[in-house]
């Protein structure tokens, strides 16, 4: 087995497959063991409060925050981001770092769907509900993936502790708002978002820690050169070769 076989195992196949088990764990929890224990019995009550205190102001706010995470916006988003990463920074590590983070809660989000089968609140639903559970919420999960990772990559590049301060705080309201929306909208319970969270930022740490790290090597690893004259020789290598 290739070096970069393993690598690519230890440091993105098997953190991806103990969060997915992490997910599925929580699901778990959430719908059968815990499912009549407090915090989670309160959740109705909460998503009927939010029902509630709808408004048309608060309605046209929440749709703006919901469309910024739906699957056609992060797809386009990310596309972007990605190409202009690449145009600016004339390398593919960044971009790839992103995309990465992104597809990768996808798929846990998926796979984590499939096994975890949860009804979406008792309550008014304000959007079309895709066929898929309500455990997680995609769009929190999404939008926490995206915008955390663009937080990461400008906050990396700022020069100054305001500024990387200052994206933090405006990127990371982003998967907040969406959060919030979700459940406003009636398409998500609390623990959906709350798991969601960590999801996202999850695959963002694993993506951050594999693509981001610059002393990590993929490739076969080069010797050293060593100047002798007017040739180029591998430094240990035998003169005259």
């Amino acid at each position: 087995m290739s070096d970069v076989v393993i690598r690519v195992s230890r440091r993105v196949l098997l953190p991806l497959g103990l969060l997915f088990a992490l997910m599925v764990g929580l699901g778990l929890l959430v719908t059968r063991v815990l499912a009549r224990t407090w915090p989670f019995t309160v959740e109705d009550t909460v998503n009927r409060e939010l029902a509630g205190d709808r408004t048309p102001g608060w309605n046209d706010v929440s749709l703006v925050f919901s469309t910024l995470a739906s699957t056609q916006m992060i797809v386009v988003v990310t596309v972007l981001a990605a190409l202009v990463l690449r145009l600016v920074l004339h390398r593919w590590r960044e971009p790839l770092f992103l995309c990465a983070a992104v597809t990768a809660q996808a798929l846990i989000f998926l796979f984590t769907t499939m096994v975890i089968d949860r009804n979406r609140p008792a309550v008014e639903h304000m959007d079309a509900s895709p066929p898929t559970s309500s455990f997680p919420s995609g769009h929190t999960s999404a939008a926490t993936a995206l915008y955390v990772g663009l937080a990461v990559l400008l906050a990396l590049r700022a020069r100054s502790t305001p500024a990387k301060v200052g994206w933090w705080a405006l990127l990371v309201l982003v998967p907040v708002g969406v959060a919030l929306t979700r459940m406003y909208r009636g398409m998500h319970h609390p623990s959906d978002v709350i798991a969601s969270f960590l999801n996202g930022g999850a695959c963002v740490a694993i993506m951050a820690r594999t693509v981001l790290d610059r002393t990590l090597t993929w490739g076969r690893a080069r010797l050293p050169l060593s100047r002798s004259g007017d040739d180029v020789t591998p430094a240990g290598a035998p003169a005259g070769c």
